[in-house]
């Protein structure tokens, strides 16, 4: 199949790529520097140059592809409206559109208490107060079957693999800024995770075989953030110590503050395993083995 990968240059779009192209599929990819462009041809997919924004010059680069997959990040508004555009190009096609959630949308603000709370693909839950909005845009593609488009969203948990994680990234900077590894609270709160290559198999199985309107998660456990935070700080040699969130604010920002760390975002994926058939590998379960990758000792020498 000839698959469009938006937002290939990103950290979940090159794992998508490699993904792809280990399938046999042709990848195109959009990407924003010239940077990008090189890893993706090293990655034997095809660059186009552009921004997501342009909306006239996106939607044009769909009608070569097969299955689009929309794994880009803007802001909630024009995410949603760029998703509109390309629904409407792609409407009576046949064609499938893959976008990207994420299991932020059913968060909880707990600052650093744990939820008993664990949502499976079709639960219902209370939509996040910050990022929650993105539910409309997911159901406009999980409805998007009755516009003749085969419709599919993903919804990954709190990815790391490779030297990359946001929320460990995140640990780095605190050690970095203040001496000390931080955790909001008692730090019993967390995200669900997973590596990002179990991640591409979610999507490569849901292109493969996703029904039409479907949901699926991406997840193969759970750590929480007090934990991952004093294997930083053992890492690292440094104390690990709480915070509240007035000066979590100041380490990181009031943005990542309210949806990163002061969360409960527990998730399970069965709709994945029994519908897809999908398993995360065996060797890729313990997000603490990701703390010692020597990329993550690069962020200290940065700051």
């Amino acid at each position: 199949m000839r698959v469009l990968v938006l937002g290939a240059g990103g950290y979940l779009g090159s794992a998508l790529v490699s993904r792809f192209v280990a399938a046999g599929h042709v990848v195109t990819g959009l990407v924003r520097n010239d940077r990008a462009a090189e890893k993706l041809r090293l990655a034997s997919g095809r660059p186009v140059s552009g921004d997501l924004t342009d909306l006239t010059a996106s939607v044009a680069l769909l009608g070569d592809a097969d299955v689009v997959v929309y794994a880009a990040q803007l802001l909630l508004e024009p995410e949603r409206r760029t998703v509109e555009a390309m629904l409407d190009a792609l409407e009576g096609s046949g064609k499938t559109f893959v976008f990207t959630s994420g299991t932020g949308v059913l968060s909880q603000r707990t600052d650093g208490e744990w939820s008993e709370d664990t949502f499976a693909e079709d639960d219902d839950f209370v939509a996040s107060k910050y990022i929650g909005a993105r539910r409309v845009t997911e159901d406009l593609v999980r409805a998007a079957g009755e516009r003749g488009i085969r419709g599919i969203v993903v919804r990954p948990a709190m990815i790391w693999g490779h030297g990359r994680c946001p929320m460990i990234e995140g640990f780095y900077q605190s050690a970095a800024q203040t001496g000390s590894v931080c955790y909001i609270g008692r730090g019993l709160n967390l995200y669900s995770n997973v590596h990002v290559d179990d991640v591409a198999e979610v999507y490569h199985l849901a292109i493969e075989k996703g029904k039409s309107g479907a949901l699926y998660h991406a997840v193969s456990g759970e750590t929480n953030f007090r934990t991952i935070a004093e294997a930083v700080a053992r890492e690292l040699d440094v104390p690990a110590r709480s915070v509240d969130l007035a000066e979590a604010v100041t380490i990181w920002d009031k943005f990542t503050a309210l949806i990163a760390f002061s969360v409960c975002s527990r998730s399970r994926a069965p709709r994945s395993r029994t519908e897809l058939g999908w398993q995360p590998h065996p060797d890729r379960l313990d997000i603490l083995d990701e703390v010692s990758h020597p990329t993550l000792k690069t962020l200290l020498a940065a700051s």
